[in-house]
């Protein structure tokens, strides 16, 4: 599937010293550190493309676009893959709804999706695939499953034995009676009669009455929710560059860490023998003034809406990257609001001859976000300095400190 084009990144000077990325690791509950690589490969879930980018989606995609920055500006290659979900469930009941083609649904969404990430500074994937066109190397990855761990058929559809995972559970702490009731919630049938436990994860549905299907060993029909992510992630970047895991980083919001990156994370493990993810990094909720921001409550907020009204995409980078990532957090009128002063303050003071001494807040934003991404502490930084310059401070260059907040922040100035 075709990209967005390539977003530029200025260079930063190599006499700034780069610690190593520390974050948040959701399996093991604490921050870590990243160990220094040439290489690292991070895996982000994609939307499911039956409606527009909202900032929910917005706040993930720059997280993990700023882990990226990151990584390659202290010198490292990060190979990103991210996948669309254009076969599931939830399109097919919109397309069905909006009495249209679902195909035709999933490519209009898709194309607003590149569009946001455009306007947003998002750094495109190495391999940006969509399950559809995926479905050969997810028939090849169920049949490695197949060999090497427990399958089993209710009345023709495919579940994976989670259990033959001895960590299944264990990346998202979680006991079993919360298990079963956030699975049930999150598009999962714990109450299937015949499976031989209610958490066992479907690799294969078997096709249903006005709904695609593709042939396969298992029958004509479409993979699971789970499957889809194990095999691209599978296929695009482990290719044995480290024996212990088969990827760095797999990232998402919170609401993926379970079902779907504990059972991912199983799945993959069934095909590789290793252990999938070396770090599961995870973004908070975003909430509207107060309430929980989702297509029941018909709250979303759309990135394409709000840059068609007239709101700068670097003031919707600026405000979600106010408060930290793995916080649940609300949006507010106000939090767009101090986004727009301290992004006139910035280019106010970046537009002056002379300006306050730039080589140090250059090396605190750094030490900032090398410690779980702390933006809130990155901007508080770039708020006094651009005080001081107004104050009349000089002894700094001003294009110096602009191309590290575009690199670093992703906001070009």
């Amino acid at each position: 599937m075709k990209s967005w084009p390539q977003v530029y990144i200025p260079p930063i000077d190599g006499s700034f010293d780069f610690p190593q990325l520390r974050l948040f690791n959701t399996a093991s509950g604490s921050i870590e550190e990243l160990p220094r690589k040439n290489l690292y490969q991070m895996y982000v879930c994609g939307i499911t493309p039956y409606d527009a980018t909202h900032l929910g989606h917005a706040a993930t995609y720059i997280t993990f676009d700023l882990i990226n920055r990151f990584l390659r500006a202290s010198g490292a290659r990060v190979d990103f893959v991210q996948n669309i979900t254009d076969i599931d469930d939830p399109l097919f009941e919109r397309a069905k709804r909006d009495k249209v083609d679902w195909s035709e649904l999933a490519t209009s969404q898709i194309e607003l999706f590149r569009g946001d990430m455009v306007d947003l500074h998002i750094i495109p994937p190495k391999d940006y695939i969509g399950v559809l066109e995926a479905i050969p190397m997810i028939v090849d990855s169920i049949s490695k499953i197949r060999e090497s761990a427990p399958t089993y058929s209710v009345d023709s559809d495919l579940y994976f034995d989670v259990h033959s995972d001895s960590k299944f559970g264990k990346r998202s702490h979680l006991s079993k009676e919360e298990m079963l009731e956030i699975f049930a919630q999150r598009g999962g049938d714990p109450a299937r009669v015949g499976k031989r436990d209610p958490l066992d994860a479907l690799l294969w549905l078997n096709q249903r009455d006005d709904e695609p299907g593709w042939d396969s060993p298992f029958g004509k029909g479409r993979p699971g929710w789970h499957i889809e992510c194990s095999a691209i992630a599978m296929h695009y970047l482990d290719q044995d560059v480290d024996k212990q895991y088969s990827i760095d980083i797999q990232g998402g919001g919170s609401d993926l860490i379970f079902p779907h990156h504990e059972m991912s994370a199983s799945q993959s493990k069934a095909m590789s023998g290793k252990e999938f993810a070396r770090s599961y990094v995870h973004t908070g909720m975003i909430g509207l003034d107060g309430e929980k921001m989702s297509k029941s409550k018909g709250n979303l907020l759309f990135v394409s809406k709000m840059v068609n009204e007239g709101v700068s995409p670097m003031a919707i980078r600026l405000a979600l990257i106010s408060q930290h990532y793995s916080h649940d957090r609300m949006w507010t009128q106000s939090l767009l609001d101090d986004a727009v002063v301290l992004l006139e303050k910035l280019t106010i003071a970046l537009s002056r001859e002379e300006v306050a001494p730039t080589k140090p807040v250059i090396s605190k934003i750094i030490a900032a976000l090398s410690n779980n991404l702390d933006t809130s502490g990155a901007l508080d930084l770039l708020s006094k300095w651009s005080d001081k310059t107004l104050e009349g401070s000089i002894g700094g260059e001003a294009g110096e400190l602009s191309r590290a907040i575009d690199a670093l922040l992703g906001i070009a100035i």
